[in-house]
């Protein structure tokens, strides 16, 4: 099937797709009812309106409090000011403006040969992806987070690493996940940027810990530890290594520690080439499918960090892996083996996204700079440029020939005249149970609707 090549039918395929997203998103997953968010907000009006402490805190009806650590209230501070409701859509505003951050950063300025039409089909695209779906239901954080440590590879990829580590550092005083980034920062030797995001990471802490010393002595000495505040590690939410384990009934930590050892040294092998590379946007993916297998718990919503990964697929030229993988991450196909992840379908069906996760580890294509490859995909007229006037023989060949891997990102090369970008790689010429997607609400809240805030 051929797309429409008019302005007026992409007008209306755009249209169709948005009404069957909608229909989707409306009947098919069940919805969160920002129950992390209400975590969050009902955290706050405890601690500031009612004296009481942050990890004492309950969502009525349920076990499940704050787990992340004090910073992360600290900041969170300001609902204190608004109502519920208020701060849902606040919530919205800004979930929306980190991901349009997030993929300005991975798509670099390619985005715009491809104008409406092509950011209204990723608008679509982004709504079916249940990592995203989740994320925004649950009123979670984490595409803010992704925000953080994306604006760290932007000044990284574009020789301005002078500022690099803030976003790393306060990204990591929220939540611990992200500082599985400042392992890169070490293992890529950027040893000032690691220190900054290192200092920034600890300044915030120490706010915390000035600001609410109680609640800071109680995270770092018990709650950062037990994980039953965050979930059931077996619960089908739970896309990481050791939710493997959990739902095989492997209990040993010595098991998942080997495992993760594993996972490690391959991570810093695969990183160590990206960074050679100069693959900035590689080495950032790679560290993103890392924290996610190697953290105790990673809720199907904290798979947002395999964006970067389809970035990179793009970029090297790989859509219909990247499509296939990104098709399979929509169909909340883990929560078929809701009830029995048993046998070796289960072993196989309820794993699925960490299989794509640790696949990707292993075979995601690093090294490859911006320019050496484009991928096709749908322009909008209103962007295509005049047929180029005839060059001279000599410019011809030269300009045919394949660009260079050599120009660092945001280089122009001057035999092609194309523009290298951190992101996507595109060649540009100069012209109430929150976790049962689609099951019914499970007699345990726990997972990512049960978890809440983790």
């Amino acid at each position: 099937m051929r797309l429409p090549r008019t302005d007026r039918g992409r007008i209306v395929l755009v249209l169709l797709l948005a009404a069957a997203v909608t229909v989707f998103t409306a009947t098919v997953p069940l919805l969160r009812d920002w129950f992390d968010l209400r975590v969050y907000y009902g955290t706050v009006d405890s601690w500031i309106h009612h004296g009481g402490r942050i990890y004492d805190y309950r969502v009525p009806g349920t076990a499940y409090g704050f787990t992340y650590p004090p910073f992360a209230a600290v900041v969170m501070l300001p609902m204190a000011l608004l109502d519920l409701h208020a701060a849902i859509a606040v919530a919205l505003l800004l979930n929306l403006a980190a991901l349009a951050f997030a993929l300005r950063v991975l798509a670099g300025r390619s985005w715009r040969r491809y104008g409406w039409y092509g950011c209204a089909l990723a608008a679509c695209a982004l709504a079916l992806f249940e990592p995203l779906r989740d994320t925004f239901s649950f009123g979670q954080v984490n595409i803010l987070l992704l925000a953080l440590v994306l604006l760290d590879c932007r000044l990284l990829a574009t020789g301005r690493g002078r500022w690099a580590g803030l976003g790393i550092g306060l990204a990591a005083a929220i939540k611990l996940t992200p500082a599985a980034f400042i392992g890169l920062l070490l293992v890529a030797r950027r040893w000032r940027t690691a220190a900054v995001a290192s200092a920034v990471a600890v300044a915030a802490t120490a706010l915390a810990a000035w600001v609410a010393p109680d609640a800071s002595r109680f995270y770092w000495t018990h709650a950062m530890w037990d994980t039953t505040r965050v979930g059931r590690l077996d619960y089908v939410s739970n896309q990481s290594l050791q939710g493997i384990l959990a739902r095989l009934g492997v209990s040993e930590r010595a098991v998942w520690a080997v495992v993760v050892v594993l996972v490690l040294g391959v991570w810093v092998a695969r990183t160590r080439r990206a960074v050679a590379a100069g693959d900035w946007t590689a080495a950032f993916a790679l560290t993103g499918l890392t924290a996610c297998l190697v953290s105790p718990i990673t809720w199907v919503h904290h798979l947002v960090w395999l964006l970067p990964s389809f970035a990179v697929l793009i970029r090297a030229g790989h859509l219909r892996i990247a499509a296939a993988l990104y098709a399979m991450l929509c169909t909340s196909v883990v929560w078929l083996w809701f009830d029995d992840a048993s046998g070796v379908d289960g072993f196989l069906g309820s794993n699925t996204y960490t299989w794509i996760t640790l696949g990707l580890l292993l075979w995601l294509p690093v090294g490859h700079s911006g320019a050496e490859r484009s991928t096709t995909l749908p322009r909008s007229t209103s962007d295509v440029a005049p047929a180029p006037i005839p060059a001279a023989p000599a410019i011809a060949h030269a300009s045919a020939q394949p660009a260079p891997a050599g120009p660092p990102s945001g280089a122009t090369s001057a035999t092609t005249g194309a523009v290298a970008g951190p992101g996507l790689g595109l060649t540009r010429k100069p012209s109430s149970d929150p976790t049962g997607s689609t099951r019914p609400a499970a007699s345990n809240p726990q997972s990512r609707s049960s978890p809440a805030s983790s």
